[in-house]
Order: structure tokens, then C-alpha cells, then sequence
């Protein structure tokens, strides 16, 4: 699916109303589909979709290749036989607007093991086809969290000296040991992965693309590090030599150390990208499109060596450029992506934009300074660029519009005629909405005009993030009309 001039929503997953404390692929993610249908929308862009580790961000995983187990639906899973109705009565799953992670991790996964104790028998053939399928990283990621169990949730770091190494007998050990929970990680991901190519089949069945959202790294304590250590920057014990983060700036005096480690791009060169080439063969599996979220750092990323407290000791490192990245768009020819190119922009990123052809981002929330123009103001725009209302780091528009100068107000009031008719945040969805970029994006939370409680995250914060979801019956017939008619008026439905 291409970009061609439309428009779309920008809704986690677990935003999702559902009845088991977290959004999931059940049915309101089909009726959300709709009402996206309804709407005129083209696209649903979702937050990274795989399991997460402690802090719940989706930008931080156990995997980049597995999915989140808790996406899993549960009456699909009644529906399949795998579960009884009875078995999801009376769980308290917590408040239906914000998601309790601590809850859903406690009453889920005794339920998916249930599911999968049956599943085993009647879903025999199809789970062992899908194993084979997936060997590759099904097996070392299936391992790694039945290891974690096993080691109490501690990072795999901090293991038993041979299996953090991964000394082929230790594997071999530990595979024989461990070997219901093994089988039990991986038939939850033939269960997350069963579920999705039915979801993605009815959204295209209505006309509707999945954006998706890579990392651009991957957590240290993750399967992917710890499987294939080779194609990071570690010492020979898996230590790390540098992690990324980005340098000081504006905002913040120390930078941000991000602290996930770096690429060996030496390496990966030498074996021809072969890790990237699978990492968006995963990707492409879930996806009609594609955002790579810190674009940058294939131009160039900023290093810094393991140990230091803050970002500021770091350096510019040379990335790989077109090497990788043409590569990654002639090999993918039918995916679309998507630049991150927020942040530290320079002439080099600027060229590396240029020869790729990918579209770049504006964000309408960082286009309203009184003291100086913006490369974010929509006549400033050329066709090929994303226009985002906000991002998922933003605030809601209401959020923004109540936080920013008066200054500031009166010039994004004046510039995009906003009036309290109309409606402030509708005002600023129209602003992008007009303009030529060949596509639009703008959170759910602004539609319904939501203010700050509504915000998905808030960088730099470790409480209160990723929680947010959509009550049931918010999302009506009358605001999928309202959302059609603007989208019709500006040539994207």
C-alpha cells in the first residue's frame, strides 16, 4: 500500500477498550477498524507491537522479531476452544481507562498457559509448522524468557556465566531443562502471530494500512543481544563498549543516555546487513508501512562510552548511510517508509533524506514559536513529508494548547484561524489535515478534543505512561462522520 495523499490515526494497541484490562487484536480492534473505514482514514499507525520488559514502554522489548503476549485476545481464545467462558469471570481487571500492567501480567499469563496446555493437542500440526517457520529467532527468544523465569527476572547479564555466553552446551542444557517453558513462549507467539494475520486481513479487506514503528535499537536485555552479540559493539565477555544516546541540547544540559548498545555496523556490513534484512522481513509480516523511529543514527549516532552517568562525554559516529538504507528500500520495494528525522537535524541528514526519497516528519506541535519561523509550518512543506498533529511523545492538542505561551497561541491562533467554534483542536487537525503533505496523522485523543489525562506518554518520566485507553462507545457514528467530512473536504478520503 502506498502513501498517496490520505490520512490516518495514530492508536496504540493497548488503547483499545476491552473487558481483560488492556486493548488487544479482539473485536474492538476489528470495530476500530471500521469506524477507521467509516472515518475515511487509510492508515492505523500502532506503537511497536513486542513484548515488553520492565516500565512497559513498547520502545523497549524482549524481542524485536515476538509480539506482546498480552495483545493476545482472550475470547478468541474461548472462541477457539483453548479457554472456557468461565475462566475469565470474575477477574478484577482494574480501572477501564487506564491500564494496571501489574494486574494484567498477574491474571493474563495463567490463562495463556491454560490456553496453550490445550492448544498443544488440537493445534498440534499448525504450532509445529509455525516453529519450524520461525526457528531462527522463535527458538533463542522462546529460550531467553524461560531463562529469565527461571533466573527470577533478572537480566541476562547477570545469568550463570556459560549461558549468558551461550556455550552450546549450556544451551543444549538448559533447551532439555526448560523445555515446557520453551514450548510454552513459543506457542503464545504462534497464538499472538494467528491472531494478527486475521486482524490485518480484515483491515485490508477494508481498505486499511497498518503503519508500524521501529526502534531503532534494541534493548540490552533482550533476546536479540543476547542471541547474536556478534552484531553489537561488546567486549568478548558481552559487555558493552559504548551505548547510544543523544548529545546535550536546548532542553536538557546532560543529553539523553538512552544506554541500549551500539551497532557493530563493521560487522553487520561484513555479513551483507543480514540481521537488518531479517529484522524488516519481520516487520513486513506485520506492516504496510514502516516508521524507523531515530532516522538519524544511520547518518550518524552519537556514542558513549559504557560507565559514563550522562550523554554529555559522548561522540558523532559515522552510521551507514545508503549503504543500508538503499539497500533496505530496493530489497522491500513494497513497503513504504517512513523517516523519523526529528531532533538534531543536519546538511548530512538532510542529503541522506534527499538520496533515500523517504518521506521525512512535521509535527504541527513543534511549528507555533512567535520568535522565529518554523521548517514545521505547513507552507513550508513539500509533498513528500508526514504531517503529524503530535506525536505519541506529545501532548494531546488540547494538552499543548493550554500548556504553550500566550505568544504562542495567538501566532498558531492567527496563522490557522482557530476560533472556540470550531474548536482549538480541531482547528490545528484542519491546519494539517489542508496541507500538502502527502500524508496526515493525528492521535484518536485529538479528535474527541482530550485534554492532558489522555496523554499516551511523557518522556523523561517513568510513571504514568503507555496507560491511556478508549472507553467503550467513545468513538461514534457522528465523529466518524464529523472525521470523513474534513477528510473528504481536503482530497484524503
Amino acid at each position: 500500500m502506498k502513501l498517496f495523499r490520505s490520512s490516518g490515526v495514530l492508536t496504540p494497541i493497548t488503547s483499545l477498550p476491552s473487558a481483560h484490562g488492556i486493548g488487544t487484536m479482539g473485536q474492538a480492534a476489528f470495530d476500530f477498524i471500521d469506524f477507521l473505514a467509516e472515518a475515511r482514514q487509510r492508515w492505523w499507525q500502532i506503537l511497536p507491537v513486542g513484548p515488553t520488559s520492565y516500565g512497559d514502554s513498547p520502545y523497549s522489548g524482549y524481542s524485536t522479531f515476538a509480539g506482546n503476549p498480552y495483545y493476545v485476545d482472550l475470547d478468541q481464545l474461548v472462541a477457539d476452544g483453548l479457554l472456557d467462558a468461565a475462566d475469565l469471570e470474575g477477574l478484577d481487571w482494574g480501572d477501564a481507562r487506564y491500564v494496571d500492567y501489574d494486574r494484567v501480567y498477574a491474571l493474563r499469563f495463567p490463562l495463556l498457559r491454560k490456553a496453550t496446555a490445550r492448544g498443544l493437542t488440537t493445534m498440534a500440526a499448525d504450532f509445529d509448522r509455525f516453529r519450524r517457520e520461525n526457528a531462527r529467532w522463535l527458538e533463542p527468544y522462546a529460550l531467553y524468557m524461560a531463562l529469565k523465569d527461571h533466573f527470577d527476572g533478572a537480566p541476562w547479564m547477570d545469568w550463570d556465566a556459560d549461558i549468558r555466553l551461550r556455550k552450546p552446551e549450556a544451551v543444549a542444557r538448559w533447551t532439555k531443562l526448560l523445555e515446557a517453558d520453551v514450548t510454552f513462549y513459543a506457542f503464545v507467539q504462534f497464538l499472538f502471530f494467528r491472531q494478527w494475520e486475521r486482524l490485518r486481513s480484515y483491515a485490508r479487506e477494508k481498505g486499511v494500512g497498518i503503519i508500524g514503528d521501529m526502534p531503532i535499537y534494541v534493548a540490552m536485555d533482550s533476546s536479540d543481544v543476547w542471541a547474536e552479540p556478534q552484531f553489537f559493539q561488546l567486549d568478548d565477555q558481552c559487555v558493552p563498549k559504548a551505548v547510544s544516546g543523544v548529545p546535550p541540547d536546548a532542553f536538557t544540559d546532560d543529553g539523553q543516555l538512552w544506554g541500549t548498545p551500539l551497532y557493530d555496523w563493521d560487522a553487520l556490513r561484513a555479513d551483507g546487513y543480514g540481521w537488518w534484512i531479517r529484522r524488516v522481513e519481520g516487520a513486513e509480516k506485520l506492516y504496510d508501512a514502516l516508521r524507523i523511529d531515530h532516522f538519524r543514527a544511520f547518518e550518524a549516532y552519537w556514542s558513549v562510552p559504557y560507565g559514563e552517568t550522562t550523554a554529555k562525554n559522548g561522540r558523532w559516529v559515522k552510521g551507514p548511510g545508503m549503504d543500508l538504507v538503499g539497500r533496505l528500500t530496493a530489497w522491500f520495494n513494497n513497503m513504504q517508509f517512513i523517516a523519523e528525522d526529528l531532533g538534531y537535524i543536519t546538511p548530512e541528514l538532510h542529503a541522506l533524506l534527499e538520496e533515500s526519497k523517504l518521506p521525512g516528519m512535521k509535527v504541527l506541535e513543534f511549528a507555533f514559536d512567535h520568535r522565529e519561523p518554523s521548517d514545521y509550518l505547513p507552507h513550508n512543506y513539500s509533498r513528500n513529508c508526514i504531517c503529524y498533529a503530535g506525536t505519541h511523545d506529545n501532548n494531546t492538542l488540547l494538552g499543548w494548547l493550554t500548556e504553550i505561551s500566550e505568544e504562542d497561541l495567538d501566532y498558531a491562533a492567527a496563522y490557522l484561524g482557530l476560533n472556540p467554534e470550531e474548536g482549538y483542536a480541531w482547528g490545528v487537525l484542519r491546519g494539517g489535515m489542508s496541507s500538502v503533505a502527502e500524508l496526515f496523522v493525528a492521535q484518536i485523543q485529538d479528535y474527541l478534543s482530550l485534554g492532558s489525562e489522555a496523554r499516551i506518554n511523557t518522556p523523561g518520566t517513568a510513571e504514568g505512561n503507555w496507560r491511556w485507553r478508549l472507553l467503550p462507545g467513545e468513538l461514534t457514528p457522528e465523529l466518524a462522520k464529523k472525521i470523513a467530512a474534513m477528510t473528504r473536504r481536503y482530497g484524503r478520503g
